[in-house]
C-alpha cells in the first residue's frame, strides 16, 4: 500500500515550474549578495570567519576570491532554472551553498539553512524531465509525470519548518509581545508604515498572527476549501516579512512552494499551456525504491530531532544557545552583550585587554559577545594567534547580556580559560553560567 501511494505517478508541472523559480531564486541569492556588498562585509573585509564548530576546514577563498566563488554559484543557478545539466548544476550549487553556509555563522539565518535543504532534495528529484535544455539534448529524459513522493517530501519538509517555528514563539517574551516591540523600534523611520509598527495593537496581531500563521498554513493550503484563503494570508504574510525585515529570497521562495499544494491541472494551465497534462493513476516502483525510502526516513527523523535537542541540554535555549541553530527558531529574541577578553601570558603572567577593532568587523563583535560558542571559538583563535608569535596563553572572558530588553547578567565564568577548555557538542558547558 505504501508503495503503491509513493510511487504512484502524477503530473510533474509543479516541480518543473518550482525548478525554474527556484533556480531564478538562486541565482538571485548568489549575484545580490555580491551587488548588496553582502560578500565584502562577511568575507573580504573579515580577517577571519567562524565557521561551524568542526567546519574550521572549511575557509573562504583569499583576496576577493569569494567574488568568483558567489558568481559561480550564480551560474549553476541559471542552470537549474534552464533545466542545463540539471544533476550537475543543482549538486554543485548544493555544495558550495552548503560550503558557504558551514564556513561562517556570523550572518547565520535559518533561510539559509533552508536553502540548503531544498537543493539538497532537488539533487533527487526529477525536475528535468520537461521546459529544460536537458530534454532538447536529449528527448529521450521527456515526461509528464513525477512520482507521488516527489511532492509530498516538500509538504512535509514545510510542515516541519512551519510547526516548530510556530511552537517555538510559545514563551512569555513573545506572547507578551516584548520581542516583537523590540524588533519594531528599529523600523520606525521605515516610510509610511513606521510608526503603526510601533503600536502596541499591532504588536499583539504581529506576535500572534505569527503563531496562528506558522501552526496552520500547511493545514489550511492541503484542503481545497481553504486553500485560496491560505494562499493570500501567505502573500500578505511573506511580502510583509520581506519589506519589512528586508529578508531576501525567503519570501519568495516560501511562496514558490505553494505550487504543491495546487492542483497540477491548475499550474499547467497557467503556466506550461503547450504542456500534455498527465491524467494517469500507473505505479512505477523503482529498482532503488528501498535505499530512496531508507534515506529519506533517516532525512527526516533527524529533521525532527534536531529542533529538539535543546531540551535535553540543561538551562535556557535563549541563554546558552545551545540546541539553537538547525531548529527553525526564526527571530525569537534580542540579545545586546557587553564583552571584554584579557589575555594572559603563562609565562611572565602578564595580561592585557584585547581590541576587538584590531580583530573583527562590526557583525562579528555582535556574535562575540552574545553567543558562547563563537565566544569560545574567539578564545581559541586568540590563543593561535599568540602562539604564532611565540607566546602560551590563557584567555579569560568578563561577559554581560541582555536578553530582550532585560538587565544584563554575567554569561561566562570569567574565571575559566577559554582558550584551554574544549567545546561540548552534545551537552551543555559548564562555563556558560545559569540563566538564572
Amino acid at each position: 500500500m505504501l508503495n503503491k501511494w509513493l510511487f504512484k505517478h502524477i503530473d510533474n508541472s509543479a516541480l518543473i515550474v518550482f525548478r525554474i523559480f527556484f533556480g531564478l531564486l538562486c541565482f538571485l541569492e548568489s549575484v545580490g549578495a555580491i551587488f548588496t556588498g553582502w560578500v565584502k562585509h562577511v568575507f573580504i573585509d573579515a580577517q577571519f570567519t567562524f565557521s561551524f564548530i568542526g567546519f574550521e576546514w572549511l575557509q573562504p577563498l583569499p583576496s576577493s576570491g569569494m567574488y568568483f566563488y558567489y558568481t559561480v554559484m550564480g551560474i549553476f543557478g541559471l542552470g537549474i532554472m534552464l533545466g542545463y545539466k540539471y544533476r550537475f548544476s543543482i549538486i554543485s550549487f548544493t555544495l558550495l551553498w552548503s560550503a558557504t553556509y558551514l564556513m561562517q555563522k556570523s550572518s547565520y539565518n535559518n533561510h539559509y539553512y533552508l536553502l540548503m535543504l531544498i537543493s539538497s532534495i532537488m539533487v533527487f528529484m526529477p525536475a528535468n524531465t520537461y521546459a529544460s535544455i536537458d530534454t532538447k539534448q536529449n528527448p529521450n529524459i521527456k515526461s509528464y509525470a513525477m512520482p507521488q513522493w516527489c511532492k509530498w517530501v516538500f509538504v512535509l519538509q514545510l510542515l516541519i519548518v512551519y510547526t516548530y517555528a510556530s511552537v517555538a514563539k510559545l514563551y512569555p517574551d513573545w506572547l507578551n509581545t516584548s520581542v516583537i516591540e523590540l524588533m519594531m523600534k528599529g523600523k520606525q523611520n521605515y516610510m509610511l508604515v513606521g510608526e503603526l509598527l510601533q503600536q502596541k495593537g499591532v504588536h499583539y496581531i504581529l506576535a500572534y498572527g505569527g503563531i496562528v500563521f506558522d501552526g496552520l498554513i500547511i493545514p489550511l493550503l492541503l484542503f481545497k476549501s481553504t486553500r485560496k484563503w491560505a494562499l493570500i494570508a501567505a502573500i500578505f504574510f511573506h511580502l510583509f516579512n520581506s519589506v519589512v525585515f528586508q529578508i531576501g529570497i525567503f519570501p519568495y521562495l516560501a511562496l514558490a512552494f505553494t505550487l504543491f499544494f495546487f492542483n497540477p491541472k491548475t499550474i499547467q494551465q497557467l503556466f506550461l499551456k503547450k504542456k500534455v497534462f498527465y491524467d494517469s493513476d500507473k505505479v512505477i516502483i523503482p529498482k532503488y525504491k528501498t535505499p530512496l525510502i531508507v534515506l529519506f526516513s533517516i532525512y527526516f527523523l533527524v529533521q525532527i530531532a534536531l529542533p529538539l535537542r535543546h531540551h535535553f541540554i540543561e538551562d535556557n535555549v535563549l541563554w546558552t544557545e545551545e540546541g539553537h541553530r538547525l531548529s527553525w527558531r526564526m527571530m525569537l529574541r534580542i540579545k545586546g552583550g557587553v564583552i571584554t577578553y584579557t589575555v594572559k601570558n603563562n609565562k611572565n603572567s602578564e595580561s592585557h585587554i584585547v581590541n576587538l577593532d584590531g580583530y573583527l568587523t562590526e557583525k562579528q563583535k555582535h556574535s562575540v559577545s552574545t553567543k558562547p560558542d563563537v565566544i569560545w571559538q574567539f578564545a581559541q583563535k586568540l590563543k593561535e594567534q599568540f602562539k604564532k608569535e611565540g607566546q602560551d596563553v590563557s584567555v579569560y572572558v568578563n561577559c554581560n547580556i541582555s536578553v530582550n530588553g532585560k538587565p544584563y547578567r554575567q554569561l561566562i565564568n570569567p574565571n575559566i580559560d577559554l582558550a584551554n577548555v574544549s567545546w561540548n557538542y552534545f551537552k551543555h558547558n559548564q562555563w556558560i553560567l545559569p540563566s538564572k
